[in-house]
This record gives C-alpha cells, structure tokens and sequence, in this order.
C-alpha cells in the first residue's frame, strides 16, 4: 500500500548543515595556569613557544618571571582557578604586568564534559585543559571589586575575626565563672558590660566581700542587690582565677587591635570618592528606636556611608549600617559589574536553580553560596519579625504562609534588590508602613476572589462596614 505523500502543511522545513564539530575560538592569546601553593603551571599555545608548558616557583621573582615570559609570547588573557589564597598573588602581579586575567570558579571546570584523560589529573594536564576552555570561551569570569573595595574588605574581615575572638574570650570567662559557681551571668545580661568588668577586675584585683562587689553594678540593673550578692558567693580556685585573668588581658589586647582596626578603615574610607559634600547636605538625625550597635565602630560609621554612597542607610528597616558596610565591602559601593539586580541577586545565591528536565522542574533550591554578603541580607531579614513597617509585614505574611526558612530567603532578596536600586538610583528610601502593606493585600485578596466568583458565574458582593 503507497503511504500518501504529506502535504504542503505537513512538510518540515529541512535545517541547514552546520558544522557542529568546530568550535569559535574567543581568545586567541590565551593562557592557562594551574596554580599550587608550591609551583604553578602554566599552558600556552604549542605553536607559540616550543615548551608550551612550563612549571614557575611561588615565589615573586618566579611571579614576574611568569608575566614576563607570557608577554613575550602575545599572551593576553589567562584563565586561572581561584585556589585558597594561593591565587591572590598571581592575580595581583599578572593585572600589573597588563594581561586580562580570568578568576574562574572549579567547580565549572570540573563539570565541563569532553577532558580525555582519564584517571587522577596531573598539574600539566589541568592547565592544558584550562588553556583549552579559555581559548573557545567556555569559562566566566568571577566578580572581582577594585582595589580600593579589596583595601576595605581586608579591613572590614580583620574587624570582624577581631571581634568574633572577644567574643570567645567573653565565653570562655563566663566558663572560669561559673566553674568557680560565681553565677554573674544569671543577673547581667552581658558580662563585657562595665558593671561586669568592674566586677571581674576587683575579683582579680582580690575582693571577695560580694555585698562590696555587688555595690559596682550600675543602677539601671533589674536584678535586686540580694541577688547580685549571692550570685557572687563562689569556690575561689587559684588556678581558674589564672585562666580568669588570662582571659580578661587578651579580651582588652583585642579591644585594643579592633580600635586599631577602626583607625586604619576609617582612614581608608575617608580616601573614598565622595557622592554627598556632608557641609551642604548633612546626614538626618538617627531615626527613633535604632540604637547604635554595640560591634559599631568607633568612628560615625554611618555619615561615612552617607558621604560615600548617598544613602542613609540607618533609614532603611532591616538594612542597618553594619550590614550595609559589609556588602559594600564585599561588591562595592557602585555595584556596576552587575547589569541588573537579578544578577545581583544571583552572584549572592538568593535566586532558585530551576533544574529542568523534559520540561519538568526538578529543583528550585537556590545555590551553596560562600558570601558574606548573603549573610548579612540574610540577618537582616530576620530582624524584620517585630519591624512595624511595610517590610516588616511582608516578612510576617511570607513567614506565615511559606516557613520560615523560605520566607528569609526570599525576604533577603527582596533586601539585596533594595540595596541595588538604592546605589543604582541614589534615591532614598520612604516606608509605606504597615497599614499600607495590609491595605494593598486585601484588595489583592478582593480582586483575586472576584476573578474567582466570576469564573464560578457568581458575583462578590462587598459589605459597606468591610
């Protein structure tokens, strides 16, 4: 039986032959290094140089011996892996000898499929095979701030080791304590406190009447004098009051190390370009229940910030100075790397994968991201529970009805695309409040049920009273 031929409309437009084999080369002049905490590998074009791939010492004469020999070769850009610390050196001298340098992430590499060799890799191997993706364009580059946003991430990151190691001393003192069953803790909330200190430096200094060490605590202290006293009746060991003291003297040396921290960041950022001249327009009075951070800085951290970026940025629920510093110090303080607050959004991890199949999604996780930033957003919106502010009851409503997990995620992002139109635009930020958000979700509430009744042939009558 003859089939019947198809039709005008049933015939498929045959596809042109392309030449799927071969592959745009994108750099030419590309190179490709290994990097090692010893030796560092590197791969040029065969046709460039009869040792295309030679080993180099870690040392800074053996760094510029590398930028040398690959400027002699035509080498314009090399692609390297962001390995530890180990890379940070090379990065810094290849950029000063002019090449165009390509901080990739591993794990891309390790995903792209086609590498022959199979078994354990080798260092030669590796930047062969970088040197091979580079060339066709197959690696992005990561995000890399100025160097004047690199001075004040070092900073900002020394500030916050100094002040995440007194607080280990502070705990490690409440642990003398209360192995000696002195129980302060149970009556002051903070033992770093100045009623805390007096206490500790008159019990190191020998008192042991705890009616006189109860007469140090400030006023303002809920705990009733009785109390104090007898939380201060304790076994009065010799070799806990040792580590005691030990303790107490390296909590004041990094007290000490944080105010030189402070110095130096303030003294950089003063460096910085200014967008506001802080004598013509000056920075707006604190507004009312946001009380200075006890990790603040020594110096105004938010005029500043204000004098820097243009924003106010203690006006802002949730986004306080501290974490406003800390992205800044981590992407900038002009964010133009990123064309759009979705890929802002992206390079902090706060975006879903959307892992698809046949059409069908599988995963809406969002990335592992390793990003100081993503956790400062994400703190900040968990400070958004109690806000009475538009943010605030988004928050609550996103908490309710997704989780808690999900709700800060998504709440954080919301935070971070905040962050980006604020630098982008300069413009303040203005909060609706609460009764604003609340009104606005009940007519989204009216009009999603009468599109509803209206399917149903039904008509949503709406009291006067509502």
């Amino acid at each position: 039986m003859n089939k019947k031929r198809p039709t005008g409309k049933q015939k498929r437009s045959v596809p042109k032959r392309v030449d799927w084999k071969a592959l745009e080369v994108v750099h030419p002049d590309a190179a490709g290094i290994d990097v090692g905490g010893n030796e560092h590998w590197v791969a040029i074009s065969p046709d460039r140089d009869p040792e295309p791939v030679r080993r180099f010492g870690c040392f800074t004469a053996d760094l510029h011996e590398m930028g040398r020999w690959l400027v002699e070769k035509g080498v314009r850009s090399v692609a390297m892996q962001s390995t530890g610390v180990y890379w940070m050196p090379v990065f810094e001298i290849l950029e000063q000898q002019g090449l165009e340098v390509y901080l990739v992430n591993a794990q891309h590499t390790k995903n792209v499929p086609g590498r022959k060799s199979p078994g354990r890799k080798s260092d030669v191997q590796e930047c062969q095979w970088l040197l091979k993706l580079h060339a066709f364009g197959l690696l992005n580059n990561s995000f890399q701030p100025t160097d004047e946003i690199r001075i004040a991430r070092t900073l900002w990151r020394q500030r916050g080791n100094l002040v995440a190691e007194a607080s280990t001393t502070i705990q490690r003192m409440q642990k003398a304590l209360t192995e000696m069953n002195v129980q302060l803790g149970n009556v002051l909330s903070d033992l770093s406190g100045m009623s805390g200190m007096a206490i500790i430096g008159a019990i190191l200094q020998g008192e042991r009447d705890p009616w006189k060490l109860a007469a140090l605590v400030a006023p303002e202290v809920k705990a009733t004098p009785e109390d104090i006293a007898k939380s201060l009746e304790g076994n009065w060991r010799e070799e806990l009051l040792f580590v005691l003291r030990q303790h107490v003297e390296l909590y004041r040396i990094y007290q000490e190390k944080i105010t030189d921290c402070d110095l130096q960041l303030r003294k950089h950022l003063e460096s910085l370009g200014a967008k506001v001249d802080l004598e013509a327009h000056p920075i707006g009075p604190r507004p009312k229940g946001k009380k200075n951070s006890r990790n603040a800085p020594g110096f105004d951290l938010r005029a500043e910030l204000y004098r820097i970026t243009g924003i106010d940025w203690s006006q802002i629920n949730g986004i306080d100075v501290l974490t406003a510093q800390t992205v800044i110090a981590e992407a900038g303080a002009d964010l133009s790397a990123f064309p759009s607050e979705k890929q802002f959004a992206s390079w902090l991890g706060l975006c879903p994968t959307n892992e698809q199949s046949g059409g069908r999604i599988l995963n809406r996780r969002t990335r592992k991201v390793v990003n100081r930033a993503t956790v400062a957003f994400r703190s900040a919106a968990v400070t958004l529970l109690r806000s009475q502010s538009y943010l605030g009851a988004q928050y609550r409503r996103l908490r309710t009805r997704l989780g808690a997990p999900k709700a800060i995620t998504a709440m954080a992002r919301k935070l971070a695309c905040l962050f980006y139109r604020l630098i982008k635009h300069g413009q303040q930020y203005v909060d609706k409040g609460t009764e604003y958000y609340e009104s606005r979700y009940r007519e989204q509430q009216i009009r999603s049920l009468a599109k509803r009744a209206q399917k149903l042939g039904l008509q949503l009558v709406i009291p006067k009273t509502a």
